[in-house]
């Protein structure tokens, strides 16, 4: 990732999408930019035009943590903005945060981990890692995701969502579905810049949906640890899950996610038959749909 370039555009679009009466400021004169001007965010950042100019062109290399925080409340970044910009930060001055070299080349399940996924058997739970590449499910997980597992999502979630049409039917409010996605890679490109896989499905999606490029270009991000899904599953119709996502302390990068369906109500009478379901089939609940492979350096 060209990181000068990517904290260019980002701050570029924060800038855009702020206008003066949002900022506090009153709008005066003929204005030729979208948003808020360049001095308008030095004098909020408390910052010299001329040094905001040049961090908004992109050189971060230097840049104190100080000025970073005050450049945030200026454009209103909220949490996940915020770190997107202090990682941007770090890397531009050399550094990558430490968890994300992991030295296995390959990855499998712990049986720890296994035991976790097999106790979980009233809602679909699975593992992923930043590149939204499902690595193990447990037996609803399974029955849940099985479009995304064996078809051209080829076990990844936001090729599902941007390559599989049948993505459309799955997430009933798709649109809000793929900026999620989108937000979401965006997010872990700034986590872990050197991540050839990462930008390899990047390229990948951006050459064959529009949608997925067009909102690559947006440069929003976001954090993604609770809240509530629509879906309509082609076994068993629609269901409102909430979801739960946790970090893996000793597999940094991984999540361990888990949606669950209020008791008592129509979806969850809906897993229950999927649950039903997934019982007949054979594989595993813990066999692991995915090996990640390590490709950043020691």
């Amino acid at each position: 990732m060209d990181t000068r370039a990517e904290a260019r555009e980002f701050l570029m679009s924060r800038r855009a999408r702020l206008s003066p009466e949002a900022a506090g400021l009153t709008a005066t004169g003929h204005r030729r930019v979208e948003g808020l001007r360049r001095s308008e965010v030095a004098m909020l950042a408390d910052v010299s035009p001329e040094y905001y100019a040049k961090i908004e062109r992109g050189n971060l290399v230097g840049v104190s943590d100080t000025v970073l925080e005050t450049i945030s409340r200026a454009l209103q970044l909220d949490d996940a903005e915020r770190e997107h910009l202090f990682d941007l930060a770090r890397t531009a001055n050399g550094g990558v945060r430490p968890v994300r070299r992991r030295k296995p080349k390959t990855w499998e399940p712990r049986a720890g981990l296994v035991r976790a996924l097999e106790a979980i058997t009233h809602g679909p739970a699975f593992v992923r890692n930043g590149r939204l590449d499902v690595l193990a499910v447990n037996a609803l997980g399974r029955a849940f995701y099985d479009e995304v597992l064996d078809g051209p999502g080829q076990g990844n979630l936001a090729r599902y969502c941007f390559l599989d049409p049948r993505a459309k039917e799955f997430y009933p409010d798709w649109e809000t579905a793929a900026d999620i996605t989108v937000a979401i890679l965006r997010t872990e490109a700034g986590h872990d810049p050197h991540d050839k896989q990462l930008h390899d499905l990047v390229g990948e999606l951006s050459t064959r949906s529009d949608a997925f490029r067009t909102r690559w270009g947006a440069h929003d991000v976001r954090r993604h640890g609770s809240g509530t899904k629509q879906f309509h599953h082609h076994d068993v119709g629609a269901l409102t899950l909430t979801y739960e996502g946790l970090e893996l302390t000793d597999e940094p990068g991984l999540s361990f996610l888990i949606y669950t369906a209020e008791a008592g109500s129509a979806s969850q009478e809906r897993l229950d038959l999927l649950a039903s379901l997934a019982a007949t089939t054979a594989t595993p609940p813990h066999t692991a749909v995915r090996r990640e492979t390590t490709t950043t350096k020691e």
